[in-house]
């Protein structure tokens, strides 16, 4: 009982310094982000209002942005298949804004599933789930890398096959049928085996997004990182938690405050949690501890 009530308090600092609405003002903003990109996709196969048509793999907007997921386009290519002009129009501009924002935001602000492996661990911690299954952080590169070679072996786009928020899209469509066995699925899994098991060991969409933002201008620092108390909430709630340290301790002569790992999702829990303002959104380029020749800065122990 004593961990299940220690989970209950994250965040409590934060929610008593800036209300609830501000200790969760990111996690919000997330949630409608998912929920209208997901609302846009349903509305026109349920109400015939097509503003968008199509689903996260390929769509086109009010019949004038196209857009496609260049990791679907990657698989068709290593099939064979080369995408037409306008599709290949829309791995563009998808790859231009993803590598702009960073990749993984497609993890935390778009995906849908995200709210299915939140809602898994947010169970888990109120059940007091202790104790999980270990997994390489790598499995999902493994992953990405066989359905690469599996799409160019068979001459089908193989992560489709099995791909969970296709899945979700045509089970909220057609009604409950076997597209929510996987969904269901990685919902157990990361409830009962691996806490962030799906998103953080073995999604390749993850891995492949992660990869796509490796040098994106836009990141969180810890900017203020000489006020942490140490308190441990931003490592709770961080989907990644891996990424916070080289930058909130300064691990490493010259490391500064910005949170540079590609697995970062940019899902802005870590500035919702932490009561001493530590974290905010910044610019790779704001990064000035870097290039320093002394170590890192007052107080970052």
């Amino acid at each position: 009982m004593s961990q299940v009530s220690h989970k209950k308090r994250i965040g409590a600092e934060a929610v008593e310094e800036k209300g609830w609405l501000g200790a969760h003002k990111w996690l919000i903003l997330r949630r409608l982000s998912q929920l209208s990109i997901l609302a846009l996709f349903m509305i026109g196969p349920l109400a015939g209002i097509w503003i968008v048509k199509g689903n996260l793999n390929y769509s086109h907007t009010l019949n004038v942005l196209p857009l496609t997921d260049p990791y679907v386009a990657l698989q068709s290519l290593m099939a064979g298949h080369v995408p037409e002009k306008l599709g290949l129009i829309g791995v563009a501009i998808a790859v231009a804004f993803y590598f702009l924002v960073g990749g993984r935001v497609y993890c935390s602000w778009v995906c849908p599933i995200n709210m299915v492996t939140d809602t898994a661990g947010w169970l888990r911690d109120r059940l007091g789930i202790k104790g999980a299954s270990s997994l390489s952080a790598k499995t999902r590169y493994w992953i990405l890398g066989m359905t690469l070679v599996a799409s160019a072996l068979t001459g089908v786009v193989v992560w489709e096959l099995v791909n969970p928020v296709s899945m979700l899209h045509r089970g909220l469509i057609f009604g409950l049928g076997s597209a929510w066995m996987i969904v269901l699925a990685i919902f157990l899994f990361d409830l009962f085996v691996m806490t962030r098991g799906w998103c953080g060991r073995l999604c390749p969409v993850g891995a492949f997004y992660g990869l796509l933002g490796k040098w994106s201008p836009v990141r969180i620092s810890a900017s203020r990182r000489s006020a942490c108390n140490d308190c441990m909430d931003c490592f709770e709630v961080c989907p990644e938690p891996q990424v916070i340290r080289p930058a909130l301790k300064g691990e490493g002569k010259g490391v500064g405050p910005m949170i540079l790992a590609a697995n970062c999702t940019n899902c802005g829990r870590c500035i919702d949690v932490c009561s001493k303002d530590v974290f905010h959104f910044g610019l790779r380029s704001n990064n000035p501890a870097s290039t320093a020749t002394i170590g890192v800065q007052p107080g970052a122990k």
